[in-house]
């Protein structure tokens, strides 16, 4: 099966075309015909499945089959709802590539940077917003954004939206919505205020479901170090010289663990970017960058980089720090191992992480591979 076969219209096929995008993913072929024909959608699947394209397709098609002769709608038609400003830039930017033979506007807000660019293109005119809640109920508040006229709302990463603690900004946006709209509900996994969510928005949905947990880490090999804390540094260094040919994604716990890991690295002439919420956007969109390049071989990061970024090759991923949930685990090593590639993932526990080593191999369903020196 091909885009053409799921009846896209020439324009945003053309744009599909030229970015080499001609066979959709199981999210996209199951989601895609159901959301064009203005249907709610409650969407299960990981990150790394094609689910940005799965709601921003169906939302360009839908738009501009409605959109006036001069193609430009008189206030905001499609709201896309995620949690943090990477996965925002990420949806924005698929926007961009998708949608750029249909004339539609687009724009995206997200707070951690000043707010009057995002005021000045939204006062230009736009007919999809990508946001994230906090920035949108401060514009919603000024008055600068109204969602009296939104045909479609897509919420996107659900189950991150409650792990971050922005349901509550969830439950006062969906009362500013038409009633009369359609939803497209995306989530990784459906825990109980999630599914009341979807309770609350949807209207008879078809419900999509691809790559459950387990089927994503059997793509991906997974070892396992045991090691204290004092001798972490040193594995990791000898870790990333056996790996001197591969991109590596590293992810710590805090924000000045991550700090530290660069510093030390950097120091040992082994170069790296670190990114995590106390660094600029730009800072982290510059890192971010260097990294899809290749300019950067190595980032360390924290878990704001453990969903909806999407890399492109990235052959390792270690977890220096394990993570605080089980579930952010697998999210962690799902950023490898994409699109039918071999993914590589090393996981350094110590004493104190025992309890959560059982509890991520409880949740995945298998054991990580020990081995006793650096492979």
């Amino acid at each position: 099966m091909t885009f053409k076969d799921l009846n896209i219209s020439e324009p945003v096929l053309k744009a599909l075309e030229e970015k080499n995008y001609t066979t959709p993913t199981s999210i996209q072929k199951k989601a895609i015909p159901v959301a064009i024909q203005g249907q709610d959608v409650l969407g299960l699947a990981q990150t790394g499945t094609g689910k940005t394209a799965a709601f921003a397709i169906p939302v360009l098609e839908l738009l501009k089959k409605n959109a006036p002769v001069n193609k430009r709608f008189p206030s905001i038609k499609a709201l896309i709802l995620t949690p943090t400003r990477e996965l925002a830039i990420q949806i924005e930017e698929a926007f961009a590539d998708y949608g750029k033979y249909t004339g539609l506007r687009h724009t995206v807000i997200f707070g951690g940077v000043k707010p009057a660019p995002q005021v000045k293109a939204l006062k230009a005119g736009v007919d999809i917003l990508i946001a994230t809640p906090g920035r949108l109920l401060d514009f919603i508040g000024q008055g600068i954004v109204k969602l009296h006229e939104i045909n479609i709302f897509v919420l996107d990463e659900a189950d991150r939206m409650l792990d971050m603690g922005f349901i509550h900004d969830i439950r006062r946006i969906i009362p500013m919505l038409p009633k009369k709209k359609q939803t497209l509900f995306f989530s990784a996994t459906m825990p109980k205020a999630v599914e009341k969510i979807s309770d609350a928005l949807l209207k008879k949905p078809v419900r999509v479901e691809v790559a459950p947990v387990s089927s994503t880490v059997d793509k991906i090999d997974q070892f396992l170090y045991y090691v204290e804390k004092p001798e972490k540094i040193d594995l990791l260094v000898d870790l990333l010289n056996k790996k001197h040919d591969e991109r590596v994604l590293v992810f710590s716990r805090t924000k000045h663990g991550a700090d530290k890991i660069a510093r030390v690295l950097n120091k040992k002439k082994i170069g790296c970017e670190a990114i995590h919420g106390n660094k600029s956007q730009n800072a982290r969109q510059n890192a971010l960058s260097n990294f899809k390049s290749g300019k950067t071989r190595i980032i360390i990061a924290t878990d704001i980089a453990a969903r909806g970024i999407d890399i492109q090759d990235l052959g390792v991923v270690i977890n220096y720090d394990l993570p605080d949930v089980a579930e952010t685990y697998v999210h962690r090593i799902g950023r490898t191992g994409r699109a039918g590639k071999d993914g590589m993932a090393y996981t350094f526990c110590t004493k104190e992480d025992r309890t959560m080593l059982n509890d991520i191999q409880k949740l995945t369903g298998r054991k990580l591979n020990r081995v006793s020196e650096p492979a």
